[in-house]
């Protein structure tokens, strides 16, 4: 039996991330990773019993490390401002760095793999961000909204601002990137949207 290579895993891993952000996961298949990696469909199946199960592995392990830096110096017990405030850094941060990883998430959330992997790779998170809202809501610092109503108008904004900086265009193919202002300019109008 051969024995894992870390080197390779990591580069089977960051490989496939590529590959479905330019295919999509539904396109993606063994043969085009091997292909990419230049190594035999057969090593693949050293680390991975199929497609299903790498798919399923490097979601689990790439939502992992975006919630270890969405949630970095994160306490749920923040004024509502500060905490959501430092959200916006962290996942702006998370989203610049890593923006194969964010396209490989929007590919997740529209294919058939969404529920296998979103409910394992959400529960502290989800734990933690509900503890904030319930206590920004209980201080009178947010009013209570649906939870579909509250996420569109307090991460909605930032993640169209990360899309046309990411694209490099803004509406009608205007040139856009992203600066410290328009970022902060916008957050100001998401608390003042948020506040009872």
């Amino acid at each position: 039996m051969r024995i894992r290579d870390t080197n390779k895993v990591e580069l089977v891993k960051q490989k496939a991330i590529g590959l479905f952000a330019a295919g999509g996961i539904e396109g993606f298949s063994m043969n085009k990773l091997a292909k990419a990696c230049d190594i035999s469909v057969a090593t693949l199946y050293i680390y991975y019993k199929d497609k299903d199960d790498l798919i399923i592995q490097i979601a689990m392990e790439e939502g992992k490390r975006m919630h270890s830096i969405t949630l970095k110096d994160f306490d749920p017990e923040l004024p509502f401002a500060d905490g959501l405030r430092l959200q916006w850094k962290n996942r702006a941060k998370f989203m610049m760095e890593h923006p194969l990883s964010m396209s490989f998430f929007e590919q997740l959330r529209s294919s058939t793999y969404h529920d296998k992997v979103m409910g394992s790779i959400t529960g502290d998170f989800k734990e933690i961000m509900g503890k904030f809202t319930k206590n920004a809501i209980e201080r009178g610092e947010l009013m209570k909204l649906p939870v579909e109503v509250y996420w569109s108008v307090a991460f909605a904004p930032l993640y169209s601002l990360l899309r046309f900086n990411s694209t490099g265009t803004s509406l009608g193919g205007k040139p856009f990137t992203l600066n410290d202002k328009i970022l902060w300019q916008t957050f100001d109008l998401v608390i003042k949207a948020l506040k009872p």
